[in-house]
């Protein structure tokens, strides 16, 4: 069960880097416009912000992804505790997103589902 976790945290990592692309390196194009919705002056407008937020998905991203790597390295007790408090990082602010934007349901689902079962299967594989 903790293989299967990890691979939901794998797959929350690849979207929050995803994220981190759009939202600092081409946070004004048309196509990241049209994701998030936005018009080239309101993308203007919150260009720095956008910034620094895909830094943030960005950090946790690489969180989840060292744990991954330490635990393969049989550092599994570091490991799981950097997958567990990166994807639970996650999950929390996909929880945050759906409260405070419930228009951005959707959003909040991608960012909120993967890494929220991927915590649930390591919490399950290490009880088991």
């Amino acid at each position: 069960m903790i293989a299967v976790g990890l691979v939901l945290a794998g797959v929350a990592a690849a979207i929050h880097g995803y994220v981190f692309v759009m939202e600092s390196l081409t946070w004004t194009s048309p196509r990241t416009r049209a994701t998030f919705g936005t018009s080239p002056d309101e993308a203007a407008a919150t260009k720095e912000l956008a910034f620094n937020q895909g830094f943030y998905n960005l950090f946790l991203a690489v969180l989840v992804v060292l744990g991954i790597v330490l635990y393969a390295a049989d550092r599994r007790d570091v490991g799981l505790t950097l997958v567990v408090a990166g994807a639970g990082s996650m999950a929390a602010a996909g929880v945050v997103l759906l409260v405070s934007s419930p228009s951005k349901a959707r959003a909040a689902l991608v960012q909120l589902v993967p890494p929220a079962l991927g915590v649930l299967a390591v919490v399950v594989g290490l009880t088991a």
